[in-house]
């Protein structure tokens, strides 16, 4: 490409991106489109504060449009009355079924445009649709639809409840959810039985907070031992450290990630790492926000504990499960350690040590 075209290619990208920063200033089109113009300006090199600056799209409001607009896209199967219901209004509420699987998602639209849910109901939706998920098989009298799985989360709170005014305020929203006759029988029940079923509590999760400079490791790569040539040395690529655990990427199918060498990870006879977010870890699990963290996982242990976490197998993904008896689903890997980064208020501090010294 010739250095002409090549400026008029930037003097084009230039034009559309000032089009779509004069579209959102002027509120033109629906939340769809405004959520695919800021993902689109964003990935052009613009910052969420400039695009605030320029539009009036706060970011933390441009995160939820560009997220509810990646998940609009992911219900085409849903009813047409649904798609058009959510491409006017309800980003808050498709945001909050990011944590679902498409077929999920599906479910939870069709139900949230059927209930005119709000976004706390759809976070709540979204919450019994993931741990509905989880079980290792259908609850008798429960079918796998989005009520059904409403409808069980407020049986089974119901059954642990002593307090008969939270008993029956679950009763009846579980009866207003329950989508089949045989749902409905298994909650009317506890209008006569009123036993109270108490379940074992999830354990915690072995979560660790990065605090000292110290625990913040580097990875060194090595050349080998001398002697050595100029050629040598230059053979070593420069390796970039990403994000708050610094991992390491090369060209190639692989990187690495440096851990502390705390008891728990030298104990470990296979581990490996993965990264998610708070959100998508167990409902217990406290913070429940999106900050990443990092999860440490044996591919050697696969002997089922009930004060251990597993790695197991749904809709072809991987999820991190508790069970409270012995499971029929393969174990894939017990989780060892949940890693949060060190909290830097002023990153700068940690590359200028005299900074840390005034």
């Amino acid at each position: 490409m010739s250095e002409s075209e090549e400026n008029l290619v930037t003097a084009e990208s230039a034009a559309q991106m000032a089009a779509l920063l004069q579209s959102l200033r002027r509120k033109e089109g629906n939340w769809v489109a405004w959520g695919h113009a800021c993902q689109t300006l964003q990935k052009g090199g613009y910052t969420p504060q400039a695009i605030f600056e320029a539009t009036g799209f706060e970011p933390i409001q441009q995160n939820q449009i560009i997220t509810a607009a990646q998940i609009y896209e992911t219900i085409r199967e849903a009813a047409p009355d649904v798609r058009e219901y959510f491409g006017t209004k309800g980003s808050d509420v498709l945001y909050e079924f990011r944590i679902l699987t498409q077929p999920e998602r599906v479910k939870a639209a069709s139900l949230a445009w059927e209930k005119e849910l709000d976004a706390e109901s759809a976070h709540d939706l979204a919450k019994a649709l993931k741990d509905f998920s989880r079980l290792a098989r259908l609850p008798e009298g429960f079918n796998d639809g989005a009520g059904d799985a409403v409808a069980y989360q407020c049986w089974k709170l119901a059954r642990q409840q002593d307090n008969l005014q939270e008993r029956s305020r679950l009763i009846a929203r579980g009866l207003s959810y329950a989508e089949t006759a045989s749902a409905r029988q298994q909650i009317e029940k506890l209008l006569t039985d009123f036993t109270v079923v108490k379940t074992q509590a999830a354990p915690r999760l072995p979560l660790y907070r990065l605090d000292s400079e110290e625990d913040l490791p580097r990875m060194i790569p090595i050349i080998g031992c001398l002697p050595l040539t100029k050629a040598d040395l230059r053979s070593v690529p420069l390796l970039e450290e990403q994000g708050p655990f610094r991992m390491v990427q090369f060209k190639g199918e692989g990187a690495w990630v440096a851990v502390p060498g705390w008891q728990v990870i030298l104990a470990a006879e296979d581990p490996v790492g993965l990264f998610t977010t708070c959100d998508r870890l167990p409902a217990n699990f406290p913070g429940g926000n999106q900050e990443q963290v990092l999860v440490i996982v044996d591919r050697q242990q696969r002997e089922w504990r009930s004060d251990s976490y597993f790695l197991v197998e749904r809709s072809e993904q991987i999820e991190i499960q508790w069970f409270e008896s012995e499971p029929t689903a393969s174990l894939l890997a017990q989780v060892i350690l949940v890693m949060r980064p060190k909290q830097i208020l002023d990153e700068s501090a940690t590359t200028n040590l005299w900074l840390m010294d005034e």
